[in-house]
């Protein structure tokens, strides 16, 4: 019985405990602050605060102020009751009430997806901080939600378990067979894997216990069939062009032959449907282009020949390796904006996906497996900010893009002071700044474009020909430019063997970009005609001053004849 009894007591006693604990918990804080209705102006708040020792810190709205007393304990458990009732004797104070803390939480709590190959996924997460800094932008609330990427391949698995709860119809089409199911044709090689497994890298699902994650997980994705098939302009066109005012980016991994011979890009079509998209997509503020630069590397060969990576419309990415190194396969040129990582030499990881038949692979490799990090970070940029315009974006990338933990031999610092790279261009996305520095970013303003040439008679070059001229970048005029973004020397010239030439070009502040470097596999004689060599390396430099261009041989029986017949700039005043 006494045993009985004690036990009783014993849990009353508990009971009694966390009943007071609870009652602890919930103490109001009193700050020493209170809000105060006022029957008068300003001025008449001013008064009272100043006869009472407060500072009134202003009008919250109507004819409520905030007013703050130094002498009063700034976190107290109980309210200061005489200063209370001071201020309600007032004739003017209509009202007043002491401010307490209240607990408010975030909503938008980020916790690390639970897949069950998020471990694996080295390149959105590593200790060591050599990762694409997803986790930031994550953890700031920004997943991709609300944004719409599609992926121009060779069709989509849209019933993927990490893909089908983020497939979008309307991002979606079959130019291939001209009908709206992208699913891809299965094939004993599996060849058509390509365009699921980039969009997983995008928009796989989180917390669904499949594969891993999408870079922005929370993104409707869709795919474009048009690579199982002939391709031809209409077929780039009708994919460039699908569904623009719903669609806010564009995925591509494909473009020529990464032979270091071929010499290719848009036709007419295909360049109009990048000029409609930048100029009316997305309700006029541009269809925004990721492009991945080619896998030429082995071949020698160089993205400023491949007319996509090369143009002022596409977002050019490249690849970098585990451990931060140039991979076998990369191209290295001037118009290439930035990097994100894939595979690199054995025995160093690839990237986690989907794949076919509703699997998951961790061998994705290639800049085909870059552009789509880089198109789910911009994503997580444009959820910050919907109101960034396709140039806005790349400005974004050249600021927040990280030159640290990459490796190469020519790293240089350009004529504002960022290091760049043939390579890597302004280095590794980091989505965590990128979404930072677009929630307040402030749109740029209109494209001007200044075109001056630079020859106007043909010229023999020799074993070298260099020539430079002295630019107003057009002022004084509605054309002139104040600081650059693309630069392009479009050129045409004659030559016997069209690999063995190199082209460089120096800006008035220093910065030499190399245009071209010579390609051995290019025996071609049919030279250049009018072809737009682009570099990025002088964003946000002074255009005006002396340009110089230089164009090397390297052939032992010289080039016969050059006709550079326009210099132009495409800028931002």
């Amino acid at each position: 019985m006494d045993a009985r009894v004690a036990l009783l007591l014993l849990r009353t006693g508990l009971v009694l405990l966390t009943l007071e604990l609870k009652c602890t918990e919930a103490a109001e804080v009193f700050t020493n602050t209170w809000a105060v209705q006022i029957n008068g102006d300003s001025q008449e708040a001013d008064r009272i605060a100043r006869e009472h020792g407060f500072i009134n810190h202003g009008n919250v709205f109507g004819d409520y102020y905030h007013f703050r007393h130094h002498a009063v304990e700034r976190r107290a458990l109980s309210g200061h009751r005489g200063m209370h009732i001071r201020l309600q004797k007032e004739p003017q104070v209509l009202w007043a009430e002491q401010q307490v803390v209240k607990k408010r939480k975030r909503r938008d709590v980020y916790e690390d997806p639970t897949d069950p190959d998020f471990s694996k996924q080295w390149y959105l997460f590593n200790p060591t901080h050599q990762d694409l800094n997803t986790q930031t932008a994550w953890a700031q609330g920004y997943t991709g939600k609300g944004v719409v990427v599609t992926i121009l391949d060779d069709g989509i698995e849209k019933n993927h378990p990490d893909l089908i709860n983020n497939y979008d119809p309307e991002a979606s089409y079959d130019v291939n067979d001209d009908d709206n199911d992208p699913q891809p044709r299965y094939t004993q090689r599996n060849e058509n894997r390509h365009g699921t497994r980039c969009a997983g890298e995008v928009a796989a699902a989180a917390n669904n216990g499949v594969c891993g994650v999408g870079v922005a997980y929370n993104a409707k994705i869709g795919g474009v069939r048009m690579l199982d098939g002939e391709v031809t302009d209409v077929v780039e066109a009708h994919s460039l062009s699908l569904n623009p005012q719903h669609i806010h980016i564009y995925s591509a991994s494909w473009g020529p032959e990464d032979d270091g011979k071929s010499l290719d890009g848009p036709a007419k079509l295909a360049k109009e449907a990048f000029l409609q998209g930048i100029t009316k997509g997305r309700g006029g503020l541009g269809s925004i282009f990721v492009w991945a630069s080619g896998n030429g590397g082995r071949e020698q060969d160089n993205c400023n020949c491949d007319g996509y990576t090369n143009s002022i419309y596409t977002l050019s990415i490249s690849s970098t390796t585990q451990s931060g190194n140039v991979p076998w396969y990369s191209e290295p040129c001037s118009s290439t904006l930035a990097t994100t990582f894939s595979s690199g030499n054995p025995g160093e990881k690839q990237i986690v996906t989907t794949d076919l038949w509703e699997k998951c692979t961790d061998s994705h490799t290639g800049t085909s497996a870059s552009a789509p990090l880089a198109a789910g970070i911009i994503a997580l940029a444009l959820e910050a900010n919907m109101n960034l315009t396709w140039r806005d974006m790349q400005h974004l990338v050249v600021r927040t893009s990280q030159p640290v933990h990459l490796s190469a031999g020519d790293w240089k610092t350009n004529g504002v002071g960022r290091r760049v790279s043939h390579s890597y261009g302004y280095g590794l996305l980091d989505a965590g700044a990128m979404v930072a520095l677009a929630k307040n970013w402030t749109t740029v303003g209109l494209q001007h474009q200044c075109v001056n040439a630079m020859l106007s008679e043909p010229r023999d070059i020799g074993n070298k020909l260099v020539f430079s001229k002295s630019v107003d970048a057009c002022w004084g005029r509605p054309e002139y430019v104040g600081s650059l973004e693309h630069v392009q020397a479009r050129l045409t010239l004659s030559h016997s063997q069209r690999g063995k030439l190199a082209i460089h070009l120096i800006s008035p502040l220093g910065t030499r970009s190399t245009l071209l470097f010579p390609r051995p596999n290019d025996f071609s004689a049919e030279g250049f005609n009018d072809w737009a060599f682009m570099t990025t390396h002088s964003w946000d430099e002074d255009p005006q001053g002396e340009w110089t261009l230089e164009i090397e041989n390297v052939a032992a029986n010289g080039l016969k004849m050059l006709h550079p017949r326009v210099f132009s700039w495409f800028c931002l005043l």
